[in-house]
């Protein structure tokens, strides 16, 4: 693998990485609220998959942005700095998206309301990987031209 391999290697997998714990951890947290659904009887809410899907918009993100490092790094700009901490920025935001997830299944399934807040709160938390995304291709336009 060349140098400029390892920028648009590390920004997807790093991104992959997060969305895999933060789906990993929502799941995690919509199976429990629907056994604890199931155990009481009541209807189990299947919107929690949507929370469960949240953390997986961050490796489309790097995917992007890996576009945007691979051209550079053709043009002779491998950009490896941004490939990785890119890569760990959309990440970790996954990573926490998935534990907010969590939480917003158990809420969810036990008072079945505030569906919009949990939305919103999680929408926050994505605004992280939106922020990477494009503060980063703004600067491989401004670096590499």
């Amino acid at each position: 693998m060349l140098l400029e391999d390892f920028g648009v290697a590390a920004c997807l997998s790093l991104a992959a990485m997060g969305s895999a714990l933060g789906t990993g951890i929502a799941a995690q947290g919509a199976v429990g609220a629907w056994k604890r659904s199931f155990s009481q009887n009541k209807t189990a809410p299947f919107l929690l998959i949507v929370f469960v899907g949240f953390p997986l918009s961050q490796t489309i993100y790097a995917m992007i942005l890996m576009g945007k490092i691979a051209t550079a790094a053709a043009a002779g700009h491998p950009l490896l700095g941004m490939g990785i901490f890119g890569g760990m920025g959309m990440g970790m935001s996954a990573w926490m998206q998935g534990k907010a997830a969590a939480g917003a299944c158990d809420s969810l399934a036990e008072t079945g309301k505030g569906t919009t807040n949990y939305i919103i709160a999680l929408g926050i938390v994505e605004t992280v990987a939106l922020f990477v995304m494009v503060f980063l291709m703004g600067q491989i336009k401004v670096f590499a031209g």
